[in-house]
């Protein structure tokens, strides 16, 4: 037994859920994998995991071995990483999450022209809108839109996103221009399913007053495209981050309403975990990435004047 392929059998089985899981993602045999994580616990001389018909669950000991075993993977990755001269040659894997919309909008484009730059450097860009953990998903850097909470990440700001309300013109002719927030409650209302933008929450520029709106929606969808295609259709009014309907906008199809009501424009920030040796590929892509993200937004995140 290879104790340290053991190990990294172990860590996917409790990351996959189930050892058949991480058989299949390993694309080994279930009995090999089986096998190996009973010699693990055999060397250890202690049960680290608890196996039922529906999932795993770690032992306390267990729970320890695995957050050690993940961190001794990553510093033999890291070794072997630096042996093949990554850590002073731009090439390898780099792994770069993104919220899904942003991914689309901004840092595709700026992945696509950074690997025409750099033939040796492959990169997976992993789009999601939930908040990644970078170890968890093995990422390099990541772009989160919102307040940062995690302290141990290094950050740099690239730019901001406001949170606008948006109809079509058709529905502001049938139904009005609502003055207040308290008026949407009138108006049909088409809701992007998204934890950072549910409920609708607004702030007066002259009272400082808050106003948070959560009527049920006449359609409640789970991507800012379907929003925004709904929005332009004279579904009901929508409330969404501003690179979604900035083309919408400026085409006329989509109206900008309760600008003197928005709440402070988002964040946008670069992150990555601090590390005494970076590599040249993940070094080479924040100094092409920043400037070009901040380019990218600088037209965003500018609230009107009252």
């Amino acid at each position: 037994m290879d104790r340290l392929e053991a190990m990294a059998m172990l860590v996917s089985s409790v990351e996959e859920g189930s050892l058949s899981a991480a058989a299949r993602k390993l694309n080994i045999p279930v009995a090999t994998l089986t096998r190996n994580v009973n010699d693990l616990e055999a060397l250890v001389g202690t049960r680290l995991l608890i196996r039922t018909t529906r999932k795993l669950a770690l032992t306390d000991v267990g729970a320890e071995y695995v957050a050690t075993a993940k961190r001794i993977l990553e510093e033999v990755d890291e070794l072997e990483r630096r042996a093949a001269g990554e850590f002073t040659t731009p090439r390898g894997e780099l792994v770069v999450a993104s919220p899904v919309q942003v991914a689309r909008l901004r840092v595709l484009p700026v992945v696509n022209q950074f690997l025409a730059l750099y033939p040796e450097i492959r990169i997976r860009l992993v789009q999601s809108d939930r908040i990644i953990d970078l170890v968890d998903v093995h990422a390099d850097i990541a772009i989160r839109v919102g307040r940062l909470r995690d302290s141990s990440l290094v950050a740099t700001r690239v730019g901001a996103l406001r949170v606008v309300t948006v109809a079509s013109p058709a529905l502001l002719d049938k139904y009005g221009w609502p003055e207040t927030p308290e008026d949407l409650r009138e108006l049909p209302c088409v809701v992007f399913d998204s934890p950072s933008l549910s409920p609708w929450r607004y702030r007066s520029q002259d009272t400082g007053q808050i106003y948070t709106i959560a009527d049920v929606p006449r359609l409640l969808v789970s991507s800012p495209d379907a929003a925004v295609d709904a929005a332009i259709d004279g579904i009901g009014v929508t409330f969404i981050l501003e690179h979604d309907v900035h083309e919408a906008v400026i085409a006329g199809k989509l109206k900008y309403i309760l600008q003197d009501f928005e709440i402070e424009p988002i964040p946008v920030h670069v992150v990555y975990l601090s590390r005494a040796a970076m590599p040249a590929k993940l070094r080479r892509f924040i100094d092409y990435a920043v400037p070009k993200l901040r380019e990218l937004l600088a037209e965003f995140g500018r609230i009107p004047s009252a």
